[in-house]
């Protein structure tokens, strides 16, 4: 949840800066033409070009409904996520707007030492789904090496076979499909969570420089 208000957060900064991504938006590894016919049209929660940049329309991506919608996590569950994250500090009320935004230190510090711990994780079985980690689009060939099994996020829609990783929350396929930069974000968050010290460092820098952490 953290990862995907940082997201629009992002998304926001981006399209007052005249950029509509901030990463690529053929990240992905899955089948749209699937999609399309599974859903009648492949929604995309990235653009905002044909929906203005009014306060109104900028404040409702934040309801309860809207973030249900985007992510599969039950309304109950995403004001349940958003109370604790305001009582342990990893989030705080926006001073202008009243929007919640992320503590990135913080978040970034619960990613690299205790995520692991909360989250353990360990590639399983062999299966059809998302590439996630040093497999994923935004850590691939910078890392991965010949023969090297590939982690999944299960997805009977992915393009990619490889064994199977349980991703944070059930719903993480559907929410990256709508958010190329979720998708970079949270491939990131389990090359840390489950790779080897060299991989989880490069996904940490790479981390740190997207949420703009300075050391």
């Amino acid at each position: 949840m953290l990862l995907k208000l940082f997201s629009l957060e992002r998304q926001e900064r981006n399209f007052s800066e005249g950029v509509s991504r901030a990463w690529p938006s053929d990240w992905q590894d899955w089948d749209d033409e699937v999609y399309l016919l599974a859903n009648g049209a492949l929604q995309d929660d990235t653009s905002f070009e044909t929906r203005g940049h009014a306060e109104s329309y900028i404040a409702s991506r934040y309801t309860a409904r809207a973030l249900e919608d985007v992510t599969g996590i039950s309304k109950s569950q995403v004001n349940l996520s958003l109370n604790r994250c305001f009582d342990v500090g990893l989030l705080r009320n926006d001073r202008k707007t009243g929007l919640p935004r992320v503590n990135t230190k913080a978040l970034v510090e619960f990613i690299v030492f205790g995520l692991k711990y909360v989250f353990p994780a360990r590639p399983a079985e062999i299966v059809r789904g998302v590439a996630t980690a040093f497999a994923a689009p935004v850590l691939e060939q910078k890392l991965m090496s010949p023969g090297e099994l590939i982690p999944v996020w299960p997805d009977a829609r992915g393009n990619t076979k490889g064994q199977s990783v349980e991703p944070l929350f059930k719903s993480v396929p559907f929410a990256v499909r709508r958010d190329p930069e979720l998708y970079a974000l949270l491939a990131l968050v389990d090359a840390i969570r489950i790779g080897q010290p060299r991989e989880a460092s490069l996904a940490t820098s790479l981390l740190k420089a997207h949420m703009e952490i300075r050391e």
